[in-house]
């Protein structure tokens, strides 16, 4: 059994003396990891670093065997988030919460492509915090978990829509909310996509995707906690607004 394809390197871990066992993500095979021997030596080493796009040939000898890749670079982008702290958070929130969420050899073409254009994105820190806001709903979106947010869930308007049912994922007007209004998730224009997308709103919608991240998809993958490395970058972003 084989394939070969391009990539992004999603995590890496050490397997034995001289190996390492990668996490990758493809348009076509989606999810995948595999052996890639002398992954730890002075000319492998340097290529696996998450983020990174390779072009990946994955052999092995029956289908469900871990198998094993040879790698080649396609694109480093460890240079967009040198010495850039918030640059090299991002990147790290997003190869952390795809090996969270991504079920293993499932394709997800659209949110891999997605996932490219966002990372092609980092250091550019005027956009990219926007930018993975919506790659966080479209997240959302291909795991199952997509927000409505083109209408009131109790009113059936799209005037003054302000609130998201954390329970349904809907949005809420401010007439619609009435006395439950604490109890509802905010919804700042820039989630809906209008507006002129202040960071401080940018804030605000990461706290109404965090909650449907913790409290629909976690669940649903067996209340595997969300990595802290997606804490990390939204903290780092929250402190620079």
């Amino acid at each position: 059994m084989e394939w070969r394809g391009t990539a992004i390197l999603l995590s890496v871990r050490r397997h034995g003396e001289t190996s390492a066992i990668i996490d990758v993500f493809s348009e076509e095979k989606g999810r995948h990891a595999g052996v890639v021997r002398g992954g730890t030596s002075r000319k492998v080493a340097p290529i696996l670093q998450p983020g990174a796009q390779l072009d990946v040939a994955w052999r092995a000898r029956l289908e469900d065997h871990i198998g094993s890749f040879v790698v080649e670079p396609v694109r480093s982008r460890a240079a967009l988030v040198m010495g850039d702290r918030l640059a090299l958070a991002g990147l790290n929130a997003v190869t952390s919460v795809l090996c969270f969420c991504l079920p293993e050899r499932e394709a997800h073409g659209p949110l891999y492509r997605r996932t490219e254009q966002l990372l092609d994105l980092l250091g550019q820190n005027d956009v990219w915090p926007l930018a993975y806001l919506r790659w966080e709903v479209a997240l959302l979106e291909e795991m199952g978990f997509g927000l409505d947010l083109s209408a009131c869930a109790v009113t059936g308007g799209t005037e003054d829509l302000a609130y998201v049912s954390p329970k349904t994922g809907r949005a809420v007007s401010r007439t619609g909310a009435g006395t439950w209004a604490d109890r509802l998730l905010p919804l700042p224009d820039v989630l809906r996509g209008v507006g002129d997308a202040p960071d401080s709103e940018v804030v605000q919608a990461l706290e109404t995707t965090g909650y449907f991240l913790n409290n629909h998809l976690a669940p649903d993958l067996g209340n595997k906690p969300l990595p802290d490395a997606r804490a990390r970058f939204v903290d780092a972003f929250t402190r620079t607004v």
